[in-house]
């Protein structure tokens, strides 16, 4: 079997996985969102935290719950690093310094899990497993919340209540990420992902050296990794690493778990508005852009000049054997169009326009089908843009799901529209003119430039993932990604917010004659089209300075 034909039947098998989780997965999610009953469990939670779950909030109050309780997570985090040198199980690494600290915690608690360091020689097990696994739950279970509430503003009328943060909160960890990461880390175990508290082992010399190696609970963090979009790792080589990533079906695995709640967070969407065609037809939007970039990468790797990449069957520098281009391709793609981060191959390694792909991803926004909960909101974001684009063509006031989308509307869309590559291109920019910052690229030219520009895109969409050959273990890069992180993540969850506040107050708007269909197909061109223009525009000029240069260059 070739490895074009390996990829493609790889690509097949993990659409029709997704395929049959997507219903009862995302009904499920609906059921969990919308009952109005409470685990015995969730109940000492509640008291314990001393928040009363029926107690409906308006978006200030619900935003105040999101912003606190991530305060915390980032404070105690924190000191958790400051202080690992004094715990126990700390595998004699001592306390993290005071700017990786800081960027671990924020980039961990914003559900980004950047990572500056070799996990396996700076973190022990008390910080890994009840530091970094616990934020893995609570970060993707507070993007889940923003995007309910969201959904449910859409859903409801006359009201500016939008639920009830600590309810969402809780229901999203006990009910949907622990039990799901419960199943995901048994099958990892039983496919050779390791899974102990073990400490540090010599196992040999390795070009004049000892050759090291611990362990730990991988295969839980990992579950919890993919299946919550987090990204990070136990192990600098993260999901390429076979302790993460033993076999070609665990890699495959791996990307179902990354992209089945993204996906089915459509249905679920679908059911809470009254409208399961709605929900067909942001899956449409998502999985059109997701399984083209899947295929534009497949055919930037594969597609390569020279006899050596020609007899190795595609551009395998920075490429596990074991996996091969196809599911490495599908990987990045998956990885940087989610806010995972997760990496099973060396993006900097990549061809020019292959490097250029994953940053693209991130940069429409991680919508296609993006985080979890992240990549709903941020898609329902843009179809309201693409809903107003349609009402100027037609001169008429725009509306979507029954809602009218006026001026005040409009604002906060194109907040949050503006906000994440602001971020990007100046912190990026910044970087480039300042003059100690570029110190810390491996590479010089378009490629260079491509490490800084992915490093900053990563960062403010809360993705992780890096092109690896940058240095960003400085105090510069330490500091600015890590603001770029609580700033790509919490802003534009106060337009989502607003959004959602301003939506559940209206009077809903009957259906007309003139009323644009947005459960057809036209809707759905029309809100791919709409993503791709608005991200070429914005960051065409810094993407043909980075990998178009290099990619048309080779």
């Amino acid at each position: 079997m070739g490895p074009v034909l390996a990829g493609f039947l790889q690509l097949l098998a993990l659409i029709g996985a997704l395929a049959l989780a997507y219903v009862p997965l995302g009904n499920y999610m609906a059921k969990v969102y919308s009952s109005d009953k409470h685990w015995r469990v969730e109940k000492w939670i509640y008291k314990g935290i001393g928040a009363n779950p029926d107690t409906e909030m308006r978006w200030p109050a619900y935003l105040r719950g999101v912003l606190a309780f991530s305060a915390v997570g980032v404070l105690f985090l924190y000191l958790l690093q400051r202080i690992q040198g004094i715990l126990p199980g700390s595998l004699g690494f001592s306390s993290v310094n005071p700017a990786q600290s800081f960027n671990t915690a924020v980039s961990f608690v914003t559900n980004t899990n950047w990572q500056s360091y070799y996990g396996e020689q700076t973190m022990g097990h008390v910080v890994q497993t009840a530091g970094l696994a616990v934020q893995n739950f609570v970060s993707a279970a507070v993007g889940i919340a923003v995007a309910v509430a969201l959904v449910r503003g859409f859903a409801r009328s006359r009201t500016g209540e939008l639920g009830n943060f600590w309810a969402d909160l809780v229901r999203g960890v006990m009910r949907i990420l622990i039990p799901g990461s419960i199943i995901a880390a048994i099958v990892l175990v039983a496919c050779g992902a390791i899974q102990n508290f073990s400490g540090i082992h010599e196992v040999g010399q390795f070009m004049g050296g000892h050759q090291q190696w611990n362990g730990g609970a991988v295969a839980s963090q990992e579950a919890i990794k993919e299946f919550g979009t987090n990204g990070g790792g136990y192990f600098n080589a993260n999901s390429a690493h076979p302790f993460e990533n033993p076999t070609p079906f665990t890699n495959l695995f791996e990307i179902f778990l990354l992209l089945v709640i993204p996906f089915s967070l459509t249905r679920t969407f679908g059911v809470m508005v009254g409208s399961i065609r709605q929900g067909y037809a942001i899956l449409a939007t998502m999985a059109t852009i997701w399984v083209g970039f899947v295929a534009l990468m497949m055919w930037t790797e594969f597609a390569h000049h020279g006899s050596a990449l020609q007899i190795a069957g595609g551009a395998m520098e920075g490429k596990e054997q074991r996996i091969g281009v196809g599911a490495s391709s599908i990987f990045a793609v998956s990885t940087t169009l989610t806010s995972t981060g997760a990496v099973d191959s060396f993006h900097s390694s990549f061809t020019g326009l292959g490097g250029g792909i994953t940053m693209l991803g991130m940069q429409l926004g991680e919508i296609a089908p993006g985080g979890t909960g992240s990549g709903l909101y941020g898609m329902l974001i843009m179809a309201v843009i693409a809903v107003f684009i349609a009402g100027l063509m037609v001169g008429r006031t725009p509306e979507y799901l029954g809602k009218k989308i006026g001026t005040r509307e409009m604002k906060l869309a194109a907040c949050y529209i503006l906000i994440t590559p602001a971020l990007v291109l100046i912190f990026a920019a910044v970087s480039m003119a300042l003059p100690t910052p570029p110190h810390s690229m491996l590479n010089s030219g378009a490629h260079g430039f491509s490490e800084v520009l992915y490093a900053f895109t990563s960062a403010a969409n809360n993705n992780g993932s890096a092109f690896a050959g940058l240095n960003a273990n400085t105090d510069w890069f330490n500091t600015m990604t890590g603001l770029a992180m609580v700033l790509g993540r919490f802003l534009p969850m106060v337009f989502v917010l607003a959004l959602a506040g301003s939506l559940a107050e209206q009077k809903p708007v009957p259906a007309t004659a003139g009323t644009l269909r947005t459960e057809k197909p036209l809707f759905t061109g029309l809100l791919v089209g709409a993503i791709l223009i608005i991200t070429g525009l914005t960051y065409f000029p810094a993407l043909a300075l980075g990998p178009l240069a290099e990619g048309l260059a080779s």
